[in-house]
């Protein structure tokens, strides 16, 4: 993958940093060097957008650039003859070429819009799992705002996501809130992330964010033991994130979708 994707978006990290961050959206570094870059993009929002993009430019690579590969290997030497044609029919296929370059210009061009979608999802959903795995371990301060001051907590995130936020009760599944805080989302807005534990020292975490676009989508991000269920509903981005099977996660995250005003019916 190339580390000079955009000089707009790569400007202000080094090289060794750009190598890294396209390492590690190519699987390709050691565990601690991967764990490192998972604490670096939960805490550093110009990096976490610029890994998104990196994975954005991978998608469409694939889906543009990918041939069919060949089952019996290379076929036998031959000789192509070219033949020398007119000046006039050079110049008619030439503009035949011209306009059917420009088709493909614009058919890449609306396969782009369709990838950047899911794949704008996919980094919100990767930045709430990263979320999740840097604070759900934490002992002493696994949030900025303790449950004791749940009223605080909501008008402070509202106001600082520009939205009118709530906080689902999922104490009929064993959890109960154990507060909340502010994280950085793209580069266009924050998010929230408010944590739930039950009995056991098992934790969930919702993570809440503006999406611009407004497309009703239910999908399931796995990362090793960890597993996260996205959706998007008005505008709104939201992440439950957590250890339990896919199973029990999928219950709770349509319990919360419902209780946030969302349509979990349509995922069915």
């Amino acid at each position: 993958m190339s580390d000079d994707y955009d000089p707009a978006v790569t400007s202000g990290f080094t090289e060794a940093e750009l190598r890294t961050f396209s390492a590690f959206v190519d699987g390709e570094l050691a565990e601690p060097e991967r764990l490192e870059t998972v604490a670096r993009l939960a805490a550093d929002a110009r990096a976490a957008s610029l890994v998104a993009a990196y994975r954005a430019q991978q998608s469409a690579l694939r889906a543009l650039c990918a041939a069919p590969s060949d089952a019996h290997g290379a076929g036998a030497p031959y000789l192509v003859l070219r033949v020398r044609r007119p000046w006039w029919q050079r110049v008619g296929i030439a503009a035949c070429w011209v306009a059917v370059g420009a088709g493909l210009a614009v058919l890449a061009g609306a396969l782009t819009q369709r990838l950047a979608w899911p794949q704008q999802q996919m980094a919100f959903a990767e930045r709430a799992d990263i979320a999740y795995a840097v604070y759900a371990p934490e002992k002493r301060h696994p949030v900025e705002v303790a449950a004791a001051e749940e009223e605080h907590l909501i008008a402070w995130l509202s106001k600082r996501l520009n939205r009118p936020l709530s906080v689902p009760s999922l104490q009929e599944y064993g959890y109960s809130l154990v507060g909340g805080r502010l994280l950085p989302g793209d580069a266009a807005s924050p998010a929230a992330q408010f944590m739930y534990q039950n009995n056991a020292g098992a934790r969930l975490t919702l993570y809440v964010t503006a999406i611009p676009n407004d497309q009703t989508a239910f999908r399931l991000f796995r990362d090793g033991n960890r597993r996260t269920f996205y959706w998007v509903s008005d505008h709104m981005g939201y992440a439950l994130s957590g250890q339990l099977s896919e199973e029990q996660l999928r219950a709770i995250a349509i319990e919360v979708c419902s209780a946030l005003g969302g349509r979990p019916d349509v995922w069915q």
